[in-house]
């Protein structure tokens, strides 16, 4: 049953009335969630906020899961309503599906720029990714199927996630068991995008994101005085030589069409301008987006690292710190995205992502669970001068952006639920 159709006499399908109506309501919790801008696992306005907002729209909902997560569950009753069977699968031998939306809570530390009337309230905190528009969405999603639980079967759930930025809130998500009673099927997610202009879409086949480690490297030399180097193992010289070995690896070892970047952004070492420094430390990032690369690229580093440090007589450990896994659409569901958006939106506003991000997104661990597919939601309008990049103390979005997020994320939350578990 498409979301368009006419149903058993509760009303129309009509997701354009509904957003004709909603509109005004969705752009003031949008506005009101961007004020109450909060970091990393301190989502506790934010937290209320959404509470009071479910109990409104007569949403249940669990709180607190994962120290500051949300989950919403609507459950349809269409066909509990038409044979008094409430797993919906008593006749037909299948289960109805269990569709997952995924938004995120936190903010950054960051100063607002943006000149908007309703900016943060907690000053050096906002909200410069969007996750404001992401929950607003998923809100409006949630009361649109919630004005229509009788209309479908199946189940709907909404994860209002903790911690994206930081620490990846997702995996708490999923050990606290956001994934099962009932067992989510399908996951979806967005992200906006300010380069793309409000009306589009973009997503890719397979990687959409990468992987990310952090590269932790101890050089150990010895120290002497700068005077008499050759009583010493000048660590500082050991680390240079290898840091610029290091970048060989993507020059080198990685075939020239796969993404990997290495970089390092932190270097301590030394106690005095005229003693050779006994030990060096560096930081940094490994992106990939293949696991064999991903494991090839750590081995590589780890033999470089040992040997530099014995070329200068010293030794050398490399320690690898996981981060986000690389995020990896379902294509069958890429497809079905494709195939629900063109109608919407017009196939010029349907876009391909060329190659893999080398950021790193923690929807991820939720497709270890799921099929599922994450796009990206045009937010920028160059003739109302919204045009500032994520991350930035400028950041604003052309809210119009919001409407199209809930048709596309409701339509096709709605074709998933018209197929049986398993089967897109």
């Amino acid at each position: 049953m498409s979301i368009s159709d006419s149903t058993n006499g509760s009303g129309l399908w009509d997701l354009d009335s509904f957003l004709l109506d909603f509109s005004s309501e969705l752009t003031a919790i949008r506005r009101r969630l961007h004020q109450l801008a909060e970091l990393a696992t301190t989502e506790y306005e934010t937290g209320a906020y959404l509470c009071r907002l479910l109990s409104g729209f007569g949403i249940p909902y669990q709180y607190p899961v994962a120290d500051t997560g949300i989950v919403a569950t609507i459950q349809g009753s269409a066909e509990a309503d038409r044979r008094g069977d409430p797993a919906g699968c008593a006749e037909t031998g299948r289960r109805s599906p269990c569709i997952a939306l995924r938004a995120e809570l936190d903010a950054l530390p960051i100063f607002e720029n943006s000149g908007c009337p309703f900016s943060s309230q907690h000053p050096g905190v906002m909200h410069a990714c969007g996750h404001d528009a992401h929950m607003a969405i998923a809100l409006g999603v949630a009361k649109f199927f919630k004005l229509h639980e009788r209309d479908f079967s199946g189940c709907v759930k909404l994860f209002f996630q903790p911690a994206e930025e930081t620490i990846g809130g997702a995996k708490p998500m999923i050990e606290a068991g956001c994934m099962e009673n009932p067992k989510v099927d399908y996951v979806l997610g967005l992200h906006l995008a300010p380069y793309l202009e409000t009306g589009d879409i973009e997503v890719r086949y397979d990687n959409m994101y990468a992987a990310s480690d952090e590269v932790r490297i101890t050089l150990h030399g010895k120290s002497s005085h700068g005077a008499y180097p050759e009583a010493g193992v000048d660590a500082i010289a050991m680390a240079a030589s290898l840091i610029s070995t290091l970048q060989t690896i993507v020059s080198r070892n990685v075939p020239p069409a796969e993404p990997c970047v290495l970089s390092f952004g932190l270097i301590q070492g030394g106690n005095a301008h005229n003693i050779l420094a006994d030990r060096v430390d560096l930081n940094g990032t490994l992106r990939t987006v293949t696991p064999d690369m991903r494991l090839r690229a750590k081995e590589l580093i780890r033999r470089h690292v040992t040997s530099a440090a014995t070329a200068y007589g010293g030794e050398g450990t490399a320690v690898f710190v996981p981060g986000y896994d690389a995020l990896i659409n379902t294509n069958p569901l890429v497809d079905l995205l494709r195939d629900v958006a063109i109608p919407l939106l017009g196939p010029e506003h349907v876009r391909w992502k060329s190659a893999p991000g080398m950021g790193v997104e923690d929807f991820s661990f939720f497709l270890h669970q799921a099929p599922g597919v994450f796009f990206h939601l045009g937010c920028g309008n160059r003739e109302k001068g919204i045009t500032a990049p994520l991350h930035s103390p400028g950041f604003a979005i052309d809210e119009d952006c919001l409407a199209v997020g809930v048709r596309v994320m409701a339509s096709l939350a709605g074709r998933l639920l018209d197929s049986p578990a398993g089967s897109p």
